[in-house]
């Protein structure tokens, strides 16, 4: 039966589970005592809701606090093992997945290397399903225990009613492939497993809001600078946790040509691949056979050698202009949105972050209009490498949490609205 609101009682029921496991989750653990006024639920309700958590196995005691003069309070905590969920990140040079605890522990990981320039989507496809396999098989998981698969893809993720989740990434050659249902058409997974599909700028991005350094800001933006460079926008303004193609800005009039075919774009600047492709041009020479992560590695090395050591100087040159480039790129950011911290995060930012951050920042508020650039903060992400499989395993999670902790997997026509909406809600809390 519907009220006023049109909230039926199981509405209400779901939103005042959802209320307890979120507190419990990001606060816990908490007294029955402390959950009424944490989630502004009557002491009866949090009974109640307890009581059905710890029945369904979701929620366990973890301990007891004295109270003021009566009876030892217990504490309660979200059961780690109630639940798993596997975070895949489909990144330029490999295909990681990671399987997690409802916590967030990861309990096992693999990797799939991708040949660059090289990204069948059939192959990519065939490394998830493999992937998902064998991090089971490594913890001893059993599928059924699955919430949901999360996967941060580049490019844009259209999610269709008829397809699912189409990618459209136009630096490795996607034109509107069908990944939900090229793993569907494998699928190993039993039927109520569901896939949540994302852009992986976002997931990172997801990952800083609830975990790392984005936590308790409202305007905020998190870069993923790898191969190429992408952002996570978080404001009130634009919609929350929106993926932005902040690389295909162009930042050069005719300038040197992006993967994406476009003239002049940062990413054909400041992304590691055309990074260490203009060193090359500039007389570099970075070891043969390399990956990029090694050929970075070795670029930083000679232009930011030792102490007591000269620095190459074509080293140096390129990486002080491609900080310059993301420093532009950056203002562009600040001045169209505001934010009040801006985290670098990916591979590749990870890596250069250490050397090239301070002058990074400095040309940021240079190029920038004054009053945004007084108040934005420009650090690196606090998640570390691993922060896209964080942030796809966070998909699943949070249509867990809408759900008020019950399975369900989206239909068709509703393609996992509740956990955008959950993710929404967090990054604002």
């Amino acid at each position: 039966m519907a009220g006023r609101n049109g909230r039926t009682v199981r509405d209400l029921r779901r939103a005042n589970r959802t209320a307890v496991l979120q507190r419990l989750y990001f606060d816990g653990p908490l007294s029955r005592f402390e959950l009424g006024p944490a989630t502004g639920l009557s002491s009866g309700s949090v009974s109640n809701v307890v009581a059905d958590l710890v029945a369904d196995g979701l929620v366990e005691e973890a301990g007891s606090v004295d109270s003021d003069g009566g009876r030892p309070r217990t504490l309660l905590r979200v059961a780690p093992g109630s639940g798993h969920m596997i975070g895949v990140d489909v990144g330029e040079t490999r295909v990681r997945v990671e399987l997690f605890d409802l916590t967030l522990t990861e309990l096992a990981r693999t990797e799939r290397p991708l040949v660059p320039q090289h990204y069948d989507a059939a192959v990519v496809a065939g490394h998830i399903r493999d992937g998902i396999d064998e991090v089971l098989t490594a913890a001893g998981i059993a599928a059924d225990r699955l919430l949901g698969v999360g996967i941060g893809v580049p490019g844009i993720v259209e999610h269709t009613s008829a397809r699912g989740a189409v990618v459209h990434g136009q630096t490795i050659g996607w034109n509107a492939v069908p990944l939900e249902a090229l793993l569907r058409e494998g699928r190993r997974l039993p039927d109520p497993v569901p896939f949540f599909i994302d852009n992986g700028a976002r997931t990172l991005g997801q990952a800083e809001m609830w975990f790392g350094g984005g936590r308790g800001a409202r305007n905020a933006v998190v870069v993923l600078f790898g191969s190429g460079v992408g952002a996570c926008i978080v404001t009130p303004e634009v919609e929350h946790g929106r993926a932005v193609e902040w690389g295909h800005l162009t930042v050069r009039v005719r300038g040197r040509r992006c993967r994406c075919g476009a003239l002049g774009c940062l990413e054909a600047y400041a992304g590691a691949e055309s990074l260490l492709e203009r060193w090359r041009e500039a007389g570099g020479q970075p070891p043969e056979g390399t990956d990029e992560e090694t050929a970075l590695t070795a670029m930083l090395a000679v232009g930011y050698p030792e102490a007591g050591a000269e620095p190459d100087p074509v080293a140096l040159a390129v990486l002080e202009e491609t900080a310059e480039y993301l420093g532009a790129g950056l203002s562009d950011l600040i001045n169209l949105f505001q934010p009040e911290r801006i985290l670098i995060g990916g591979w590749a930012g990870l890596q250069l972050g250490p050397h090239i951050l301070p002058a990074v920042r400095r040309h940021a508020v240079s190029y920038a209009l004054r009053h945004p650039a007084e108040k934005v903060t420009v650090d690196l992400g606090r998640l570390g490498p691993d922060a896209v499989t964080v942030g796809a395993a966070i998909l699943p999670l949070a249509d867990f949490f809408a759900r008020g902790g019950r399975r369900q997997e989206p239909t068709p026509e509703e393609p996992a609205p509740a956990w955008r909406a959950a993710l929404e809600e967090r990054a604002l809390h």
